[in-house]
């Protein structure tokens, strides 16, 4: 009993000591997970901070693209004017400012047409006036950009003034729309592997993508819609209004690293427990075949040493007849010989494979309780239900199972110190057999249920603690099935159960 009662006290000392360093390790695993996950938000939170730096010089660029623009048109509508001073200016009128004013004109392409379309004047063109006469459809659409002015001379005259931008301003734009373009492909492009979706005002229309995710997915409108909401939902979208584009979100997840750490100590913790429990199911095994290597042996040993002097007592048996002893003691001798026929024979089916037969158990307990009865004290009590006429056939190894009551009945026995009452109950149903010993002895603690059928545990001061082990194995090795302690009142008493299958 104190070899358990220290096992016990190990198990709770390996056990806290185990805690401990495991406790320890996820504790020192979250630091340095929550520290690197610190740095890589940093680093998202820089990111973030460069786009909107990013974004903020573009628009300073489109802000002074648009002054631009704007002195542009201011110049055009200039030159327009003056060119209808002169078209509708009288005679006497001075037109030296007017005629300054256009052929100051170095930028900007126009062109003057008559009615029919044909080309009398072009300036700033990329085309050569000489060779080219007349407006062609493609310069007509080139040219069409702002509507053309206009100009009624006399007599029912028409001349139309066509202009665009300038070069310098076209170039410009050209510059600005690949500034725009470029900007967003560095954002999906620099994410530190952070999964980025830009979109829309609308926040639907997918404009730009990158980092690791399923990009084939991402054209589907289902998917998109609910990949926003769960990037929303784990950080605030980045908006930002870029040019004249209107304003543009940015959708993005924490990196696939920062995934990872976040997961790390719950796998490891998984990882620690499946390699103890692993660990613990190979000692047990290990343990459990050691045993039974050691049970095995001192069976077959045991048979052996009882072999020799039970044959010479077998032949004092028969000389004690031929001296005309009494028949009443030969007869108990010849028992008691039997019986330790039957205990070698037991010892000797241990790590073999046991023969089942087909038994009637009642009529088993019932013989087995009629030897058991005479060797035991007249004060205890022995009740069998039911009768002894019942059948209820259940395949068995004779001698095996009778020592499991055996067992059973002298630990009852000694658990009410000789003065009792002993109950065996059998009932079945379709498919089990059950058979429950039943004593009022001293009872039994809950946590010593399963302890009590540990090799060398014993409450007796006399007494090698392997009984119940031996039953235990007997009933589950060679049955297939189960023995343990169905109910126990501490000074009331104890109830094993037995279930066999049919």
């Amino acid at each position: 009993m104190n070899i358990y009662k220290q096992k016990r006290q190990w198990k709770t000392v390996l056990f806290l000591v185990a805690v401990l360093i495991v406790g320890v390790s996820l504790w020192y695993t979250n630091i340095l997970v929550r520290k690197i996950a610190r740095d890589e938000r940093n680093k998202i939170q820089t990111w973030a901070d460069a786009i909107h730096h990013r974004v903020n010089l573009v628009n300073s660029t489109n802000k002074f693209f648009q002054q631009l623009r704007d002195e542009e048109r201011k110049r055009v509508e200039l030159l327009v004017m003056a060119t209808k001073k002169m078209a509708y200016a009288d005679n006497s009128e001075d037109l030296t400012f007017y005629s300054e004013i256009i052929s100051s004109n170095k930028t900007i392409p126009v062109i003057l047409t008559d009615n029919k379309g044909n080309i009398s004047t072009a300036l700033n063109v990329d085309f050569d006036p000489e060779k080219v006469k007349s407006l062609t459809p493609e310069l007509r659409k080139e040219f069409s950009v702002y509507p053309p002015v206009e100009l009624n001379y006399y007599a029912g005259n028409v001349v139309y003034y066509y202009y665009k931008d300038s070069k310098l301003f076209t170039e410009l734009r050209v510059m600005l729309d690949d500034l725009i373009s470029s900007f967003f492909s560095e954002v999906v492009n620099n994410s530190a592997s952070v999964p980025v979706i830009i979109t829309d005002s609308t926040r639907s229309k997918l404009i730009s993508y990158g980092g690791q995710q399923d990009t084939l997915r991402l054209h589907d409108t289902n998917y998109l819609r609910k990949t926003i909401a769960e990037m929303a939902s784990e950080n605030d979208p980045i908006i930002i209004t870029v040019a004249d584009q209107g304003k543009r979100y940015i959708f993005y997840n924490d990196s696939f690293l920062l995934t990872q750490l976040r997961y790390f100590p719950i796998i490891q913790f998984v990882i620690i427990g499946l390699f103890l429990l692993v660990a613990y199911l190979l000692f047990s095994t290990a343990r459990r075949a050691e045993q039974n290597q050691v049970w095995v042996g001192l069976a077959k040993e045991t048979a052996h040493q009882l072999g020799t002097p039970l044959s010479s007592m077998m032949a004092w048996v028969d000389y004690l007849e031929t001296k005309g002893i009494d028949a009443d003691t030969i007869s108990e001798l010849q028992k008691d010989v039997g019986r330790l026929e039957t205990i070698t024979e037991r010892f000797s089916k241990i790590g073999s494979s046991a023969t089942l037969k087909e038994e009637n158990i009642v009529e088993l307990i019932y013989k087995a309780i009629s030897y058991l009865k005479t060797r035991t004290s007249p004060k205890v009590e022995f009740e069998i239900t039911p009768s002894i006429n019942t059948h209820i056939i259940v395949p068995l190894n004779y001698q095996l199972f009778d020592w499991v009551i055996e067992n059973l009945v002298k630990n009852a026995v000694d658990a009410m110190t000789g003065k009792g009452r002993l109950t065996i109950t059998i009932t079945g149903d379709t498919k089990f057999v059950y058979v429950d010993v039943t004593d009022t002895g001293k009872g039994l603690p809950k946590n010593m249920f399963k302890t009590i059928f540990n090799p060398g545990y014993t409450s007796k001061q006399r007494g090698w603690g392997l009984g119940l082990s031996l039953s235990q194995r007997i009933v589950r090795d060679y049955h297939s099935g189960k023995i343990f302690v169905k109910s126990s009142t501490v000074g009331k008493g104890t109830t094993f159960r037995i279930i066999l299958k049919k």
